[in-house]
């Protein structure tokens, strides 16, 4: 891309003499020439520059107030101020202003070379952290979510109106439906984006380090804590801190985290200071918690706190018209992952999938189609891939030895274990149960990989 400098100075000379001496060092740019702050201003609100050459003492104005003009108008352009006369105020001034440096002509002209490289630099690395932002912010954001059904464009529409504000989140929600994917999403459109996006399972931890882990503590709280830690509050200050299944939070904790909800505040384990934190909360469950206040399994003060503006996420099987849509996006995403080219759908693969009833939601979708993926024979997806206990029986013959189902099950396991090299760990998770239940089959069947 080229580079693009603007010379601003009333004195044409100056200017044509400054134009040789960049392009005499770099080829790959454009130079733009202004001899009023005016005229500089209609360049900047028409190109994009990188860098601005400016005369302090203009025939319209100065160049050290016009520094903040520049910076409204192209807050990411480094600008160069250049002085016949220099006055330490006014370099601390232009400094102060946003300049990046403040020269003086004659002088400094053997600086000016060094000076444009190290502005690119800048400029370079701003260049890069915006591309990576945005990069970012497309992973993350609503567009990340598939599918175009009417109760998935909804649930949206909400979320991207609740993004806009601070407002705590309550997502509601089978298991598998998304919601962190949703979480996230709300969090990289709002004006938090910049800051930390902080998730933990309330389920995934004991209700004895839970605390800890929310809030921190100090060196020798309790037994094995042999230094300060910090919790998950502060790691997500200014930013947001996702709960998933609150409803298994502790209820003792439950009122500590409604302080925080309603002060800011909260006290780190061992200590009396309380520390003070910024944090949007974004909760989610799977329960009933409106009906678990009411019968006292969920303190109903912190369930109002929480619950300030809900979405509840559809189910797969109450958005089946997205599963076409996550069907080839999932295909695309796991052929990748498997180092295949991306086979071919068959329209009965669809419809299988299509009329399935996705108690997993999905992820469990999701699953199905990267074990399809390992069970292909041939460039087509069709009933044949899917798994045994999908329900499909994918056999050739009609012999009862053949359709038993400890026979397809038995397949089932060796072509899993055979994906995998042998990883018995690696092929429960694509079997969905658990190691030791696999090791029983291995045993059942007299399997050894």
């Amino acid at each position: 891309m080229l580079k693009k400098i603007l010379l601003i100075d009333d004195e044409e000379k100056l200017r044509q003499l400054l134009a040789r001496i960049i392009q005499f060092e770099w080829q790959d740019l454009e130079i733009y020439h202004a001899s009023t702050l005016k005229s500089g201003f209609q360049i900047l609100k028409s190109k994009s520059i990188d860098i601005i050459l400016c005369d302090v003492k203009l025939p319209d104005g100065n160049g050290v107030e016009a520094v903040l003009e520049i910076k409204k108008i192209q807050p990411f352009s480094e600008v160069i101020l250049m002085t016949a006369y220099g006055q330490i105020s006014d370099g601390v001034q232009a400094m102060k202003n946003g300049a990046f440096d403040y020269i003086t002509k004659g002088d400094d002209n053997n600086k000016i070379i060094p000076l444009l490289n190290k502005a690119f630099e800048k400029v370079d690395l701003v260049q890069r952290l915006q591309n990576l932002e945005r990069a970012i912010g497309k992973k993350y954001s609503f567009d990340q979510i598939i599918g175009k059904s009417k109760e998935l464009l909804k649930v949206i529409d909400l979320g991207k109106r609740v993004s806009q504000t601070d407002t705590t989140v309550l997502l509601l929600g089978e298991t598998g439906t998304g919601k962190e994917v949703f979480a996230q999403s709300i969090h990289f459109e709002s004006k938090r984006r910049g800051r930390a996006f902080v998730a933990l399972n309330c389920s995934a931890i004991s209700k004895d380090l839970l605390e800890s882990e929310l809030f921190g503590h100090v060196s020798g709280s309790f037994t094995g804590a042999l230094k300060d830690k910090k919790g998950l509050f502060e790691e997500a200050n200014n930013g947001t801190l996702f709960l998933d299944e609150i409803g298994e939070m502790p209820i003792e904790l439950q009122s500590k985290l409604l302080r925080v909800l309603e002060t800011g505040e909260f006290l780190k384990v061992g200590e009396s200071k309380p520390t003070k934190v910024d944090v949007r909360i974004i909760a989610a469950t799977n329960r009933n918690l409106e009906l678990e206040s009411e019968e006292g399994g969920f303190r109903s003060d912190l369930y109002y706190r929480l619950s300030v503006f809900t979405i509840e996420i559809p189910s797969l099987d109450n958005r089946k018209d997205d599963i076409p849509f996550l069907v080839n996006y999932f295909v695309g995403l796991h052929s990748v992952k498997l180092n295949l080219l991306p086979p071919k759908i068959s329209d009965s693969y669809i419809n299988l999938l299509v009329n399935h009833s996705w108690k997993g939601n999905i992820r469990e979708l999701k699953n199905i189609i990267e074990r399809s993926l390992i069970l292909l024979d041939g460039n087509v997806l069709d009933e044949k891939s899917l798994p045994y206990d999908f329900g499909i029986s994918n056999f050739t013959s009609t012999s009862n030895s053949e359709t038993s189902l400890s026979v397809i099950e038995r397949r089932h396991i060796l072509k899993i274990l055979s994906h995998t090299n042998g990883n018995k760990a690696e092929a429960a998770r694509l079997l969905e149960i658990g190691v030791a239940t696999l090791y029983r089959k291995l045993e059942e069947y007299s399997i050894n990989p």
